[in-house]
């Protein structure tokens, strides 16, 4: 099995957790939070679906410098909107994953103006900056939906509300 095949299994295998639920992002809940701290429901939903363009930018470009990064995204105004955002983003990841080994095993740096935050092979990038990262936020998510009594989907095996 080459590298790619691993990597877009894992990706396939995320992507579907993170729009079954997102399907769940009810519209009269948007601007739900659960602290004073905490995203909204829409910002925090948006924030998974601008999540997998690190890919595009990790297998595209050599480095990434953070204090170019573009603002964050606006809230989400409708479920349907969350849903088109992610589907065109993963589209868009998706198809830049069509690397080869050597490509994958290359090199990526973040920096942070003069500071190297790390270099890592391109694929670990993908996996611990990338999928990592949207695990950790869809995670939140799920608690976000569960606080508001809506049943959460199976993410890795059957959940209280699907089990």
């Amino acid at each position: 099995m080459v590298l790619k095949d691993s990597l877009l299994a894992d990706f396939d295998h995320e992507m579907g957790a993170t729009r079954r639920l997102l399907e769940r992002v009810p519209d009269d809940k948007l601007s739900w939070k659960p602290h004073v701290k905490s995203m909204t429901l829409g910002a925090l939903a948006m924030h998974l679906c601008s999540l997998p363009q690190w890919g595009t930018t990790i297998l595209n470009d050599a480095c990434f410098d953070l204090l170019t990064a573009p603002p964050t995204r606006e809230d989400a105004t409708t479920r349907a909107g969350i849903l088109a955002a992610f589907d065109d983003t993963v589209k868009k990841t998706r198809a830049a994953m069509d690397k080869t080994d050597a490509e994958l095993l290359s090199f990526w740096t973040l920096t942070r103006g003069d500071q190297e935050m790390f270099t890592l092979p391109r694929i670990a990038a993908v996996r611990s900056f990338m999928l990592h990262h949207i695990i950790h936020h869809r995670g939140q998510l799920s608690v976000y939906l569960r606080l508001n009594d809506i049943p959460v989907p199976a993410i890795y095996g059957p959940t209280a509300d699907e089990g």
